[in-house]
């Protein structure tokens, strides 16, 4: 659950000043940053961890070009694979949380690449991709365009460092405060 909410919660935090009408930055004007969206194969009913049900929003056919992707844990599929192969060149980041990363790995998005992946995982994800470069003991591993966090809550560390990537360490730590969010474990 936190796989996907954690990230969701940092990215729909971020605030940033609005333009005014006349050009200015408007004092108390603030937009959201990211433009938040679920993908799945088809818009039916995804029942999550507990039971909690999701109605994705898009399609992988209709979904509009992401800049972010995040990939939770979760079973995949061949059209997941697809369409990561498809999207990633044209994403800022790409990233996994928890055991997404072996859905990055299932889509030959890791090959030759540091990940990491939740604790538990490490034997069966180094056994099942031995052309990636397990980083054991990291809250989150970056790549250029694809980032792997390491499980549950350390997703809201990589999507906190994305946040600071794009609009740097005093929007990121402004978000971390509203979220009342204390890990330092972002900061890199």
């Amino acid at each position: 659950m936190i796989d996907f909410a954690g990230p969701w919660e940092v990215f729909q935090d971020v605030m940033i000043p609005a333009k005014a009408q006349d050009g200015q930055q408007g004092h108390a004007n603030h937009r959201m940053a990211f433009n938040l969206y679920t993908v799945s194969e088809k818009v039916e009913p995804i029942e999550a961890s507990a039971g909690m049900k999701i109605i994705p929003d898009y399609t992988f056919e209709t979904a509009p070009a992401p800049k972010v992707v995040v990939i939770p844990a979760q079973a995949g599929s061949p059209a997941l694979h697809a369409w990561l192969r498809k999207i990633v060149d044209s994403t800022d980041v790409t990233m996994s949380v928890c055991t997404g990363a072996f859905q990055l790995g299932k889509a030959g998005l890791l090959a030759g690449k540091e990940a990491t992946t939740h604790h538990e995982f490490f034997d069966q994800f180094a056994k099942a991709f031995p052309d990636v470069k397990l980083k054991r003991g990291s809250r989150f591993v970056e790549n250029a365009k694809i980032s792997t966090a390491g499980g549950l809550t350390s997703g809201i560390d990589l999507a906190l460092r994305v946040v600071e990537r794009y609009f740097g360490r005093e929007t990121a730590e402004q978000t971390a405060f509203y979220m009342e969010y204390q890990s330092k474990g972002w900061i890199v």
